[in-house]
């Protein structure tokens, strides 16, 4: 198995204003001063090398129905829709990993409509 977070950190540094940042002592990466998605490896001993990525509605709960051995409600962020994505489980399917990168990317740099 190729490492996964150079190839993830090459993904996501290929979108639109991202910066990788250091939180919490994992790597994170923003846009718009955003964080959409963080790079967790053995998590508090959860023994997973996996992402936490934001994600529209609903599908945090369609990805865990599809294959809730690779996907995940994270924890602290889940309750928010993120979704969990292990990359630890081999094969990898990368063109999910990134359609799910893209959408969380999405997510933080939409404008929100203003309330009148």
């Amino acid at each position: 198995m190729t490492k996964p977070f150079p190839r993830l950190k090459k993904m996501c540094l290929a979108l639109d204003g991202v910066k990788t940042e250091k939180k919490h002592g994992r790597p994170c990466f923003t846009a718009n001063g955003k964080t959409f998605l963080m790079f967790m490896d053995n998590h508090h001993g959860d023994g997973r090398l996996a992402i936490w990525c934001k994600a529209p509605p609903g599908d945090q709960g369609d990805l865990v129905d599809l294959d809730p051995v690779r996907f995940f409600v994270p924890p602290y962020v889940g309750p928010s829709g993120w979704v969990g994505v292990r990359l630890d489980i081999t094969p990898v399917d990368w063109s999910q990993v990134k359609a799910i990168v893209v959408e969380g990317h999405r997510m933080a740099t939409a404008k929100k409509k203003r309330k009148k």
